[in-house]
């Protein structure tokens, strides 16, 4: 295997920050005029942002695209029940037609569908890019070299379900999606609406994806108001004629998509395919379909779940009140951008424990403290350094059941409180041991200047020790900020030499302590990489410019993805050229594919898991090429659909929202075909399905049709786009 690095001297490491800004790259107009989610979504994770990906260069005269398959464009298109349409009811206007469909055969249309492969993304890229005719940005970049690069693909044919009356709220089924979300209606006649973006330049144009899947789709209405069905089945019809009319205009002949109407009511899915029921009748969301947003929650909750860091200190995400996690605690603090420096209160914990209020073992305290970023140099305090030294301490001294050192005269001499002898010649109060919860909404993100602070003054490690201790001994996945970084430094003499741990320490020894920083510190910006899973971890350029972080972190391996680390003399020869391995030549510009890394890239990975290091994946802001890389990961290994693998590596890439632009996320969809394709391969013989995918039955009405049970996506693209840009959509300036 080739490997390629550049050992060039380089000035002092960047810092990472500065490789994005919070702005998004995603063109609105679309998307803020989709319904909103079928059942309420939580509030947006604090503090995460959408990452500006530079595209690089104006392409080259000659693509690094690889030219279509072969073949005409409809020998490649994907087979349907629905086509033809000669064996379904068929209703005429003109020459104009309808057909009738029932629950029965939407779920076995569906079902066969899912198992046929998605044309080769150089057929169908950049059209789902969004070529407005009027956006010379857009159009200049992509198609600049071959104007037929904006027609429509004609290897399209899939399934698009609408709901008549457009409320999402209730009754709706998998992948449904609005008319008004791809339909104009109103005025002489229904049209499809001119979806692709009319300015600017962006390859994530996710919100379009739908409208332009129903373009290129046979449609299906439904709904319990028959009258309703009928009418938007014929307006619809009226748009696919007007549209493949226009079309012909341009002497650019379409496949004829079909539009059906469901004459079932919605009560027969959840009674007899209850596996494309995403939100019932009710309003109530099944379960049975996967939800992004929940997905991503639950994923990040597994990865943030809470964990001892300390006796009787616990570090994690918000208790789930439906479970009771919150019993478990006597003592939760919340840290948050509304939270207050309080030590008192903890203080009146300790000293009360023994009278009738705070002995009871019953009560519970719900107290709060500043989030990381808040507390900002150079504006802090002396009082503010004050409150974080005296929080510390009293979460110590409730942990471990104990109280200050009080003189002899000071002790109570009616014996009420128990005491014992100390070295020193004074006594100390012995108490319940307390178990106290730090927390924030995310699990890591808002609690980490608490979390370092308190766990570098309760067992004396200086505070790089401390950090990376938290991340490689208790597996703690945290993040900071620059800000948080100068702020734990400054507090860093103080939490020692005040440290339990550290009681006789000498001023010298503190001092040596604190000035003796690891390497990798001086270029530390607050974030490690994220570790994706034990032996791969997901970063950007400022993590791969700075090995001895690496190193300590245990990644003895680096996979760069169209960026080079650039290192100073000597650091490759030490770090081994073999451990190296570079993915020349692609840009993150919707153009430039990456399918034909992934094996290479994986192997690589292997190679690393297999000598028992970890990998760093990186790009240069390490959210698009590389996390793509990381997904394939997920996918191959884990088994996972390519949906869930999203939601897994998004919610531990930490608080930076992972961007794989549309042709990377349509090669992820691709190459979630050959990983099914392999694990069917590998387990013929067992008669369980192991796809990636929810349960459901199998249904199919054709023989010489059925899709094998072992070859179904969970999620087509037009779907998976949509919930891409509805998650994104609370993060979009």
């Amino acid at each position: 295997m080739a490997t390629i690095a550049l050992p060039r001297p380089i000035a002092p490491h960047r810092s990472s920050t500065n490789l994005g800004s919070l702005s998004s790259t995603m063109t609105l107009e679309a998307i803020n005029a989709q319904p909103p989610c079928p059942t309420p979504a939580p509030a947006p994770v604090p503090n995460k942002h959408i990452p500006v990906c530079p595209p690089g260069p104006v392409p080259h005269d000659q693509p690094n695209t690889p030219p279509p398959s072969p073949g005409k464009d409809e020998d490649q298109m994907p087979q349907s029940l629905l086509f033809p349409p000669d064996k379904y009811n068929r209703l005429e206007t003109g020459h104009l037609s309808l057909y009738k469909i029932d629950a029965a055969e939407v779920a076995a249309a569906l079902e066969y569908l899912a198992g046929q492969p998605l044309p080769d993304p150089s057929q169908v890229f950049p059209w789902f890019h969004g070529l407005h005719p009027n956006n010379q940005m857009q159009q200049g970049y992509f198609i600049s070299r071959k104007r037929a690069l904006r027609r429509t693909p004609c290897c399209l044919r899939g399934i698009t379900l609408v709901k008549a009356d457009g409320d999402l709220n209730t009754s709706r089924l998998k992948g449904a999606i609005s008319p008004g979300e791809f339909l104009q209606q109103g005025g002489a006649a229904a049209e499809f609406i001119d979806i692709d973006p009319k300015e600017g330049f962006s390859v994530r144009n996710f919100q379009i994806q739908a409208a332009k899947a129903a373009m290129t789709s046979d449609i299906i209405v439904y709904g319990d108001d028959e009258v309703a069905v009928r009418k938007l089945g014929w307006d619809i019809v009226a748009a696919q004629q007007r549209w493949r009319d226009r079309h012909e205009v341009q002497r650019h002949k379409l496949p004829t998509y079909n539009t059906f109407i469901c004459v079932s009511p919605f009560s027969h899915f959840e009674e007899d395919y209850h596996e494309l029921v995403a939100v019932d009748s009710f309003g109530r969301p099944t379960g049975h379909v996967l939800d992004f947003v929940y997905q991503e929650r639950r994923e990040m909750y597994a990865m943030t779940r809470s964990s001892e860091i300390y006796q009787n200190v616990w570090l994690g995400p918000m208790p789930d009140p439906s479970m009771g996690e919150h019993c478990n605690y006597d003592v939760l603090i919340e840290c948050s951008d509304l939270g207050r420096l309080n030590p008192a209160a903890l203080q009146a914990i300790v000293e009360g424990d023994h009278d009738e209020e705070f002995g009871d073992s019953t009560k519970q305290f719900h107290l709060d403290f500043p989030s990381s970023g808040s507390i900002l140099a150079p504006t802090w305090s002396n009082a503010e350094a004050d409150g974080i030294l005296e929080t510390c301490k009293w979460i110590y001294h409730l942990a471990n059941g104990t109280h200050p050192k009080f003189s002899d005269t000071a002790a109570d001499g009616d014996g009420d409180v128990p005491m014992l002898d100390s070295p020193e010649g004074t006594r100390e109060l012995k108490l319940r041991p307390r178990k106290v919860l730090i927390y924030c909404g995310d699990g890591y993100t808002e609690s980490t200047v608490l979390a370092i602070a308190f766990y570098s003054f309760a067992t004396g490690r200086p505070v790089p020790d401390a950090w990376l201790n938290l991340h490689t001994e208790k597996k703690r996945n945290i993040f900071a900020y620059l800000s948080d970084v100068g702020l734990l430094t400054a507090l860093a003499p103080r939490l020692l030499a005040e440290s339990p741990a550290r009681a006789g320490a000498s001023l010298a020894e503190i001092t040596a302590l604190v000035k003796d920083e690891p390497k990798w510190f001086a270029g530390f910006d607050g974030s490690f990489p994220s570790r994706i899973l034990d032996y791969m971890y997901l970063g950007n350029l400022g993590h791969a410019n700075n090995p001895d972080l690496l190193k300590s972190l245990g990644i003895g391996q680096i996979l760069s993805v169209g960026e080079t680390a650039m290192w100073r003399d000597g650091e490759l020869e030490e770090w081994g050229v073999e451990n190296t391995c570079v993915v020349q030549g692609v840009q993150d510009n919707g153009i430039d594919p990456l399918t034909e890394e992934f094996e290479r890239c994986l192997e690589f990975i292997d190679r690393g898991r297999a000598r028992g290091t970890a990998t760093l994946v990186h790009c240069r802001v390490g959210v698009s090429r590389s996390a793509t890389i990381c997904i394939a990961e997920v996918m191959r290994t884990l088994n996972m659909s390519f949906p869930r693998a999203y939601c897994f590596v998004r919610a531990r890439r930490l608080n930076v929202i992972i961007q794989p632009h549309l042709r990377f996320a349509y090669e992820l969809l691709k190459w979630e075909e050959l990983v099914r394709a392999r694990n069917a391969s590998s387990s013929s013989s067992d008669s369980d399905d192991t796809s990636p995918r929810s349960s459901g039955s199998s249904v199919t009405l054709d023989g010489d049709k059925a899709a094998p049970a072992r070859a179904r996506r969970e999620f087509e693209w037009g779907e998976i786009a949509r919930e891409v840009a509805l998650m994104n959509k609370p993060y979009a300036r």
